[in-house]
C-alpha cells in the first residue's frame, strides 16, 4: 500500500498525468472554440513521424518475410536440382556401363567370327600384383567355369598372356612381357619365325622381344607379329604386337626384334580366356 501511495505521489506519475490531461483537454477546448482544423493539423503533424516509422518498420518486416520466403524457395530449388543431378549422374553411369558392355560384346563376337574354332570364357580383372608392374592379374573365373592352367588370355586388341594358377572361382594370368613367358611367333608380312619372350629390362616400358630370328629374315619396324602355334600353349594366329626395332645378335648370329604388344596391360579390365582350341602342328 505504501508503495502505491509513493507511486501516485511521485514526480513521474504527476508529470505523466498532467501531459495526459493536457492532451485530452486542449483539443476539446479548441474544438469548442471552433479551432478543429488547427487541432487536426497539429495531431497530423505529431502523428507524421510515427506513421513514417511504422511504415518503415512494416516495409522492413515485409522485406524480411520476402527474403526468408525467397531463401526457402531457393533451398527447395537447390535440393531439387541436386536430386536431378544425382539422377542424371546415375543415368550417365548406367549408359557408360551399357556402352562398355556393348563394346565388349562386339569385340567378343568379332573374335568369335574370326576364330570360329575357339571357345571362350569372358572374365573380369579383379586384382593386379603391383610389385610385378601389373603383369600378373587375378581374373574372376576359375575351375568351376572350366578354366585350366596354360589357357591363353586375350582381349580384342591382342594376346595378353596365359593362365598360370587356378582356383574354384578365380585364376591368375601372367602377361607375355613377363620374363617367364615364351611364345612361338612369326612375322605376318615376311613369314620369319622366332620366339617372343619377356625381358626384365624391356618390361619396364611394357615391351618384350622376339629372338632366334634368322639373320637373312626380312623383318622391319611396323611389322605385325602373330603366334605361330609351334612349341607353345598358344594357338596359331593370335595378334601379339608390332615390331619396334630389329637388331643383330652377335652372340647367336641371329636377329632380335623389340615388340610392342597390342594389348595394353595397364588398361585392361575385361578379358577372354580361350578354353578350347587346336595347336598348329607341322
Amino acid at each position: 500500500m505504501n508503495g502505491f501511495r509513493k507511486f501516485i505521489t511521485g514526480r513521474f506519475f504527476l508529470v505523466t498525468l498532467s501531459v495526459a490531461l493536457l492532451i485530452s483537454i486542449v483539443p476539446a477546448v479548441l474544438f469548442a472554440m471552433g479551432q478543429g482544423d488547427y487541432v487536426k493539423s497539429t495531431l497530423q503533424l505529431i502523428a507524421t513521424p510515427f506513421q513514417w516509422a511504422f511504415t518503415k518498420v512494416g516495409e522492413g518486416v515485409n522485406g524480411y518475410v520476402v527474403y526468408f520466403r525467397t531463401m526457402k524457395d531457393l533451398r527447395e530449388e537447390n535440393a531439387e536440382l541436386r536430386r536431378e543431378l544425382e539422377e542424371n549422374k546415375g543415368k550417365i553411369y548406367d549408359a557408360e556401363l551399357v556402352r562398355e558392355e556393348n563394346e565388349f560384346i562386339r569385340s567378343y563376337l568379332g573374335i568369335k567370327a574370326e576364330h570360329s574354332e575357339f571357345s571362350f570364357e569372358d572374365a573380369s580383372v579383379i586384382g593386379r600384383e603391383s610389385t610385378n608392374y601389373r603383369t600378373v592379374f587375378t581374373l574372376s573365373k576359375g575351375s568351376l567355369h572350366g578354366i585350366c592352367k596354360d589357357m591363353p588370355v586375350i582381349t580384342s586388341d591382342g594376346l595378353v598372356g596365359c593362365v598360370t594358377e587356378v582356383g574354384p572361382t578365380w585364376c591368375r594370368a601372367v602377361s607375355l612381357i613377363e620374363t617367364a613367358s615364351s611364345i612361338g611367333a612369326y612375322d605376318e608380312r615376311s613369314g620369319a619365325l622366332g620366339v617372343v619372350e619377356g625381358n626384365y629390362i624391356l618390361r619396364y616400358d611394357g615391351l618384350c622381344r622376339m629372338v632366334y630370328i634368322d639373320s637373312d629374315a626380312d623383318m622391319r619396324a611396323g611389322d605385325r607379329i602373330l603366334s605361330s602355334g609351334i612349341g607353345s600353349v598358344y594357338p596359331r594366329g593370335l595378334a601379339i604386337g608390332e615390331v619396334v626395332s630389329v637388331e643383330p645378335d652377335e652372340n647367336t648370329r641371329t636377329f632380335t626384334a623389340v615388340i610392342r604388344p597390342y594389348a595394353d596391360t595397364e588398361d585392361i579390365s575385361r578379358v577372354m580366356i580361350i578354353t578350347e582350341y587346336k595347336l598348329y602342328s607341322e
